[in-house]
């Protein structure tokens, strides 16, 4: 019905939350439920490193694919805000309508395949398995370590 993004971003999903006639107040409690989890995560794969500084940076943000592209435009807004010189979205696989609609929110945009149908993300992947917070901290953990060795700094 929607997703969230650091910065107070919210993105609704209308179409979705008219067709099942989804009350404010569940909407609401979900937003606050994600936006808990969404804190935990940032701090715990942050570990008491300062946030990231994205002002006149080229972002490339990468996800695994688009379907409604809520999670995309929430990354999106929460990006915006930082002033990135340029925003470029690339995606293995997404919706085409979901390509065509955010073609016009980023510098950039790179949908390698548009499948028709589209069924969804997940339909296109051999094992489309969830990331774990572990794999996510020893990803971090590996470029935090290039980092310290290396003058050259890599933006994560």
């Amino acid at each position: 019905m929607g997703a969230i993004a650091s910065g107070g971003i919210r993105v609704i999903n209308d179409d979705v939350v008219s067709h099942l006639r989804i009350p404010q107040y569940v909407i609401d409690r979900v937003t606050l439920d994600e936006t808990q989890e969404l804190e935990r995560r940032e701090k715990l794969y942050r570990d008491n490193y300062p946030p990231q500084a994205f002002a006149n940076r080229t972002i490339i943000l990468v996800d695994d694919g688009l379907a409604t592209g809520a999670s995309m435009r929430a990354a999106v807004q929460a990006l915006k805000q930082q002033r990135p010189a340029h925003l470029v979205v690339a995606v293995p696989v997404a919706a085409s309508a979901t390509c065509f609609q955010l073609q016009g929110e980023v510098d950039h945009l790179i949908c390698a395949q548009t499948p028709d149908p589209f069924y969804g993300v997940g339909y296109w992947y051999q094992d489309f398995a969830q990331t774990s917070d572990q794999e996510v901290r020893d990803l971090l953990g590996r470029i935090r370590a290039q980092q310290s060795t290396s003058r050259h700094q890599y933006p994560y």
